[in-house]
């Protein structure tokens, strides 16, 4: 970013070098944590559901609206040298929500760019930790995964694709407010209207899965999966500790329901862990099973505590590529257990163009398997993109929120080689910005698109909204009930972060918001979230 915005760069392809990438230092680097893929992942790729029909419509490219490019941003009115809002990042260095100075005389960069990303592990490992009466590493906390972890009420297109809306409101703090973006992807189509499935389960057997909640989890989980399979989808079993070894190879599940079961009960925790080995051996496993027209998949199943053989998730996934490339094979992982190697498994559920979810409990993973299924099945987009370009006439400065390692270089918004995020149907995805506008500034303030390809025919496509000053100037405590949930789950994440969002309220006033927010829609997930805070605020004191 250039001096009016603060714009972090992850290390995804394309970032640049130059004058801009050295002004970008200021902003530290986080390693992307919570990526359990586990149990969940199983879920996921329950392709059939567990007793509820959907309403989704079927895959429909031919709908989606070209929109015209978005719009170059204007030249940046002199002003001020910008005050900033202080506060302290995770490894305890001074921290702006925007860097200081006056414009340079060249545009400044009003433009926001980042891949797509549906994970929630972050959300459920920070729960986990704070019910075993812990504070999660600050490192761990991705607040694009605390807000998206809840359902947005964002209308939903036809067919593949997105729609796109946007609103905002005032924060506490003097001259700022968020403006949210919200992405949504089309239904899920009815199970016997799906392709089938052709699934690769990667395994971890070593021995820290013998705790409680790990091994056990993942082989009550594929059971419940393996009983809600179609008799035309197929299913691999790959087990991996210090070696790899396919157990099952890709079996129909019509006529070996049994096998399956056998293969599963047969589960027993061993040794090491040589995560690069069941990876590989996962991929070789499905490309040879790979069947064309159905939605082939590796789900991987692991605390990711890697100690044995190649550690690196870059490496790995390098390996690999050609079966990522050339078959669409992609990686879905759930992580499991009260410890685990997160920055390992997060960084390769990304590279492996893919998604991570977390889960604990038998009804996480019911929710995972039976409810969100379809999710995790089909696609409705590959190699998505957002991008925000603000009004530099009307806004002063602004921050994403989260997103830290799924930056994209703006000139690659539209190069479709750069990786973006698959997205499947039923999925919401949010984008908060705290954003200060000039003083008595009115009018356009931003133009939010989204690019994605039509996961067919690879077309490209895009979308894009307009949000107007007008829209921020109600109090965010009294905005739409979205917006509001929005906001508690970015504060909780800002807070596990040390950093400093404008307006911050104390933990208990943030577990009150989310109280309020529960009972007026009766949402056990908002409850739950009101007691995370609860449990951080008391580990604290």
């Amino acid at each position: 970013m250039r001096p009016d915005s603060e714009h972090r760069t992850g290390d995804r392809d394309g970032t640049r070098a130059s004058a801009r990438a050295r002004r970008r230092t200021r902003a530290r680097t986080r390693a992307r944590a919570a990526g359990l893929l586990a149990a969940a992942l199983v879920g996921g790729l329950l392709v059939t559901g567990c007793g509820g029909g959907s309403d989704g419509s079927s895959a429909d490219h031919g709908k989606a609206r070209r929109a015209g490019p978005l719009p170059a941003p204007a030249p940046a009115r002199p002003s001020a040298p910008a005050t900033p809002v202080p506060g302290t990042d995770a490894d305890g260095e001074q921290r702006d929500i925007a860097p200081t100075g006056t414009p340079s005389p060249t545009p400044a960069d009003y433009l926001s760019t980042f891949a797509l990303d549906v994970d929630t592990a972050s959300y459920g490992y920070a729960r986990r930790t704070l019910a075993d009466g812990r504070l999660p590493d600050p490192k761990t906390v991705r607040p694009e995964e605390f807000i998206n972890s809840f359902r947005q009420d964002y209308p939903r297109p036809e067919g593949n694709g997105f729609s796109v809306t946007a609103d905002g409101a005032r924060a506490g703090a003097e001259g700022w407010s968020f403006l949210r973006v919200g992405l949504a992807t089309g239904p899920a189509s009815p199970a016997s209207r799906r392709p089938p499935a052709a699934l690769t389960f990667v395994i971890d057997v070593s021995g820290s899965m013998s705790e409680t909640g790990r091994l056990d989890l993942v082989k009550q989980s594929l059971g419940v999966m393996t009983d809600r399979l179609r008799p035309d989808d197929s299913l691999a079993l790959v087990t991996f500790s210090d070696t790899a070894e396919t157990v099952l190879p890709m079996t129909r599940v019509g006529d070996g329901r049994g096998r399956v079961h056998d293969a599963i009960d047969g589960l027993e925790p061993r040794s090491s862990t040589n995560l690069d080995a069941g990876v590989r051996t996962g991929y070789d496993t499905a490309v040879e099973g790979a069947r064309p027209g159905a939605t082939n998949r590796v789900v991987l199943l692991s605390d990711a505590l890697a100690n044995t053989g190649e550690t690196d998730a870059d490496a790995i996934l390098d390996r690999i590529s050609d079966a990522r490339r050339e078959h669409g094979i992609t990686l879905f992982g759930v992580g499991v257990g009260s410890e685990y190697g997160d920055a390992l498994m997060e960084r390769l559920a990304d590279k492996g163009d893919g998604h991570t979810t977390y889960v604990s409990t038998p009804e996480e993973a019911r929710k995972v398997f039976c409810d969100e299924l379809p999710q995790n099945i089909e696609l409705r987009a590959r190699e998505a993109k957002a991008q925000v370009a603000f009004d530099p006439q009307t806004v002063q400065r602004f921050r994403l929120i989260g997103y830290d390692d799924r930056q994209v270089a703006d000139d690659d918004y539209r190069n479709d080689r750069v990786d973006g995020g698959e997205v499947g149907p039923g999925h919401t995805v949010t984008a908060l910005y705290a954003i200060r506008l000039r003083p008595g500034a009115s009018g356009h303030v931003a133009t939010a698109g989204v690019r994605w390809l039509d996961p067919d025919t690879r077309a490209p496509h895009e979308q894009t909204t307009q949000i107007e000053a007008s829209a921020l100037d109600t109090d965010v405590w009294r905005a739409n009930r979205g917006l509001r949930l929005t906001a508690t789950a970015a504060y909780f994440a800002d807070a596990l972060r040390q950093g400093a969002l404008p307006g911050a309220p104390t933990l208990p006033q943030l577990a009150s918001h989310a109280d309020k927010l529960a009972r007026a829609a009766e949402d056990k997930d908002v409850r739950k979230l009101a007691e995370a805070i609860r449990r951080a605020d008391d580990l604290r004191t």
